[in-house]
């Protein structure tokens, strides 16, 4: 099985994009994941950024996580349109950060629902983040919603529900093992109680959390190794400020983000050659 490596716009958004581009092809990835606000981006500077992309030999997967409309009504007809939005530029699939944790069980499932139709319709695959905020934010609720729905696939940033729970859910084996199951891709990002991000998974004191994670990851690789899957799809996604800390005073980040992601895109590039 073929693992991609995706880089994050995210925390990068002030170089030029074309240069941002040059530089992901450079480091070795597959592709990128972004997102494209529609308050900050017009249709043309879309298409425009997707063509680079393109053009630079990458892939791309586009994200969604800027609905926040708290009228269900509203909420449905703005994540519709978004979610059109990144259709249009044909993304290898759209990842998607959907609903929000205080709808009810039946709201939630009325934003998939819509998603579904919108995936049908244009072909795309649209996988579920498991995020803080929405829908699916902590282990035990995200079970209920893959126990309704079997065809519910997630993009698994695991780091979230750590925080949520203020464990390593060690608690909660039977629901993380259905997620990791039903996972489609991957957010590389290694969190732990207090934080969905250690400052820097490379240093001693964190060993313990990143094996933990680790292990999670394996898990999810070896079975869709085993199902037969061809591809597999990850993103390193280590973030800026208030995800990385900042130093007091001088306001300064502790780590430097893209070496992180790229050291963890290495590390996973390496563990899993075998596959």
């Amino acid at each position: 099985m073929k693992l991609e490596f995706y880089c994050p716009l995210w925390g990068m958004e002030s170089l030029d994009f074309a240069e941002f581009c040059g530089n992901v092809k450079k480091e070795g990835y597959d592709g990128i994941e972004m997102s494209f606000p529609m308050e900050s981006i017009s249709p043309e500077e879309r298409d425009r950024r997707a063509f680079l992309v393109r053009d630079n030999g990458l892939k791309l997967i586009a994200q969604h996580w800027e609905t926040f409309e708290p009228d269900l009504d509203k909420h449905l007809a703005e994540y519709e349109k978004r979610l059109r939005n990144l259709a249009a530029v044909k993304p290898d699939f759209i990842s998607s950060q959907t609903g929000r944790d205080w709808f009810r069980f039946e709201e939630n499932l009325e934003i998939i629902a819509l998603a579904d139709s919108i995936a049908e319709e244009t072909g795309l695959k649209i996988t579920h983040e498991t995020h803080r905020s929405k829908m699916l934010f902590a282990a035990h609720i995200t079970r209920h919603f893959l126990e309704k729905l079997p065809d519910l696939r997630l993009t698994l940033d695991i780091s979230h529900w750590c925080t949520v729970a203020e464990t390593l859910l060690e608690d909660q084996e039977d629901a993380v093992a259905l997620a990791l199951s039903r996972t489609d891709h991957i957010h590389a990002r290694v969190g732990f109680a207090e934080s969905p991000q250690v400052p820097d998974p490379s240093a001693p004191e964190w060993e313990e959390v990143l094996n933990r994670h680790l292990g999670w990851w394996d898990e999810v690789l070896h079975q869709a190794a085993a199902s037969g899957r061809d591809t597999f799809t990850i993103t390193n996604e280590f973030g800026p400020y208030p995800y990385m800390i900042h130093t007091p005073y001088e306001n300064r980040p502790i780590a430097d983000q893209w070496q992180i992601n790229r050291d963890m895109k290495d590390r996973l590039r390496e563990r899993y050659k075998s596959l």
